[in-house]
């Protein structure tokens, strides 16, 4: 296989080192020396271990860090998946978009330097949670001007790590104009943004270097943003150059697939999962509808094995697509439900309250973002007891099925996995009522309010009273 990371290579027309912190020595070998027999040349097929991604989405290196070793690591959440860790167009507003325009594959940039992201990486994985990163390689910025690490951009063509040649200008010099033509949605531009020549040997071997420069650094995966303007054969080559992660495996790569006529989702599990919109949407119409049509859930979804799951993300959000923090309790019940049921590898969003969609998240007088303060314009979801006791359930029952599935009345419903049971009341009232289950008799912890209530069962029915839009969980481990 052909390698693509040698110990020192360019950005900004300069060498630039990387570090290679906390590797073990077969590892950093594979790094540095080509044809390594631990070459990747396939992605990993699902989140490592215990499969919960935390999405701290635009959260600075520094509190990403923190989190991992005071909330992530100690829930048993698997992975974080981090905002884009590139230098980028530093927008006048501070838009937060702004960072999906890179100006260089530099890895300093608006949410620290690079020492501040191997920090992290290394922090993180020290806490047993694997780093996921958003990579922006579809495209680099539309906007001229000047990046958080100071770099002039005069034209859209000239980056900092692309020449004219290397873009699809040649090919198409407008945006996207018909979705439904899979040609126009892969060679013209998304949004004005010049359109990266994916194709070429060059460009390919660039965007693996980068890649590879954040597995040196202790990251275990990737989630591409708009992965469906790059052609699928494309990907696969650019993720068949990675190196193996720290522990000797494929990263474990996912991508963006906005749904529309052209390209499918299916043409990308050649290279990675794909993260699955119906998903949100059905669980957005169940959750402000009727919780009860859960029984029918999964029609229409992609394969558990293709695909990562998620209730909202920092675009459905703004649009109105899915459900947001906005939708309170609701939102919440969906995440306990999406964590109980057994299907694709799920995510936790945690992002920033906003109130116009291009707000920035909370940052200094440069722009560049400043910790988080989760009573103070952050919605930290991933801390809420609720969410972090049904990380446990989820890694306590395993992959057992859904068995005992039961909805005594309009939008309650309740369920087993394995050893455990969940039950959830969407309606705005209490509700009182018996469940079966197949756990033996005998008294459990509620896991959603830290173990303050308990569940009885006995001859496998648990009582259960359960207020207006609340949930209880409990497994064998908690009796």
């Amino acid at each position: 296989m052909r390698r693509h990371f040698p110990p020192r290579f360019t950005l900004h027309g300069k060498p630039a080192r990387r570090s290679l912190l906390g590797l073990p020595a077969a590892v950093l070998l594979a790094a540095l020396l080509p044809g390594s027999a631990l070459a990747a040349s396939d992605p990993a097929p699902r989140a490592a271990g215990n499969d919960v991604i935390a999405n701290l989405w635009s959260w600075n290196w520094p509190s990403v860090a923190t989190e991992c070793t005071d909330v992530l690591g100690p829930a048993g959440y698997a992975a974080v998946w981090v905002a884009p860790p590139a230098e980028s167009f530093a927008h006048p507003d501070g838009a937060w978009w702004d960072v999906y325009q890179p100006y260089s594959y530099e890895l300093s940039g608006r949410f620290g330097s690079e020492s501040d992201f191997a920090a992290m990486a290394r922090t993180c994985n020290e806490a047993g949670v694997e780093v996921y990163t958003d990579v922006v390689i579809n495209h680099t910025a539309a906007q001229t001007g000047t990046s958080y690490g100071g770099t002039q951009l005069t034209d859209k063509y000239e980056s900092a790590v692309y020449g004219r040649g290397e873009y699809n200008v040649d090919v198409c010099d407008r945006e996207i104009s018909n979705w439904n033509d899979t040609w126009e949605v892969q060679n013209c531009e998304l949004l004005g943004l010049p359109d990266l020549k994916t194709g070429g040997e060059g460009v390919r071997a660039k965007i693996a270097d980068y890649l590879n420069a954040q597995i040196a650094l202790g990251v275990s995966g990737f989630r591409v943003d708009a992965a469906k303007h790059i052609p699928a054969p494309d990907l696969e080559a650019i993720v068949g150059a990675l190196n193996p992660t720290a522990d000797g495996s494929a990263p474990f790569v996912f991508h963006e697939v906005f749904p529309g006529a052209t390209p499918t989702p299916e043409e990308y599990f050649g290279s990675g999962d794909v993260l699955d919109f119906g998903y949100a949407d059905q669980l957005k119409a169940a959750f402000q509808g009727d919780i009860a049509q859960l029984a029918d859930f999964g029609p229409g979804l992609l394969p558990a094995e293709n695909s990562v799951s998620f209730v909202t993300n920092h675009d459905t959000e703004r649009d109105g697509r899915h459900l947001s923090y906005r939708d309170g309790d609701t939102a919440v019940l969906a995440n306990v439900f999406q964590l109980a049921w057994n299907h694709a590898a799920p995510t936790v969003y945690a992002g920033f309250e906003y109130n116009g969609r291009d707000d920035a998240p909370p940052s200094d007088a440069d722009g560049f973002v400043t910790a988080t303060d989760c009573d103070n314009g952050w919605y930290c979801l991933d801390r809420d007891p609720r969410i972090t006791g049904m990380v446990g359930w989820r890694n306590a029952v395993g992959d057992a099925e859904v068995t005992d599935w039961q909805s005594p009345q309009g939008n309650v419903i309740g369920f087993g996995r394995g050893d455990g049971f969940v039950a959830i009341n969407n309606g705005s009232a209490a509700v009182s009522s018996q469940f079966s289950t197949q756990l033996p008799d005998g008294t459990y912890c509620n896991v959603l309010d830290d173990c303050a209530t308990e569940v009885t069962v006995s001859g496998g029915l648990a009582a259960l009273d359960l207020p207006a839009k609340s949930a209880v969980a409990f497994h064998a481990g908690t009796a």
